[in-house]
């Protein structure tokens, strides 16, 4: 299971400026580095995170919609991530069935697997559209599993909401640093495996727990 923001497209700052200017125009102020730390959760989490209870219960809804409008605005500035489509296009090749999973709603993930063009190499995608509970609960992870078929499974994701989720499923995961985390952060949240981004992984992908099956 790959994650999509700051695993395979170049988009984990730009969720942080919308949500950023989202936060300021409902008169929040949450800072940046926050903000960045809390990108991965899902959206229906992240505002009751960053800023508190009241806070979602006030404006939760305003900012969610905000943040989608901020995002949507700075789309043609996301790129895919160096390798994330040689590297979807290699584990198929080896043998895998990869699913990308996100907990962004369907229509923007459709968006921003359009830059990557790898549907056609796509077991199954699964988003926050699908009703599963998002990041950090392992709903999310078991549901594309379920869709992939079944057995073995490994995340691969960014954010420590990805391993979390994969530790709360039981399932390994590889952390990759192209959102900004560090390799500490990544492994005390449960990464067992840490690489700079999907070209790293790529380069090392027979050195790797996703070596040829």
């Amino acid at each position: 299971m790959l994650d999509l923001d700051g695993t395979l497209v170049d988009s984990v700052y730009e969720h942080v400026a919308a949500w950023h200017a989202a936060f300021h125009d409902v008169g929040l102020h949450v800072s940046a580095v926050r903000v960045h730390e809390a990108i991965g959760m899902g959206g229906d989490r992240l505002v009751a995170h960053v800023s508190g209870d009241p806070a979602e219960a006030a404006v939760g809804d305003d900012v969610r919609e905000l943040h989608d409008k901020y995002f949507r605005a700075g789309l043609r500035t996301v790129c895919g991530l160096d390798g994330a489509s040689e590297l979807v296009e290699a584990l198929v090749g080896t043998g895998h069935r990869v699913v990308v999973a996100s907990s962004s709603e369907a229509d923007l993930v459709d968006e921003m697997l359009d830059l990557l063009d790898v549907r056609r190499h796509l077991a199954a995608v699964v988003t926050g559209s699908d009703g599963a509970a998002t990041k950090p609960a392992p709903d999310m992870v078991q549901l594309a599993i379920e869709q992939a078929g079944g057995g073995k499974a490994i995340v691969v994701g960014d954010a420590v909401w990805d391993a979390l989720s994969a530790e709360a499923a039981d399932v390994p995961c590889i952390g990759v640093r192209s959102g900004g985390i560090g390799a500490e952060r990544l492994r005390t949240a449960g990464a067992s495996w840490v690489y700079d981004g999907p070209r790293d992984l790529l380069a090392r992908l027979e050195d790797s727990p996703l070596r040829s099956r």
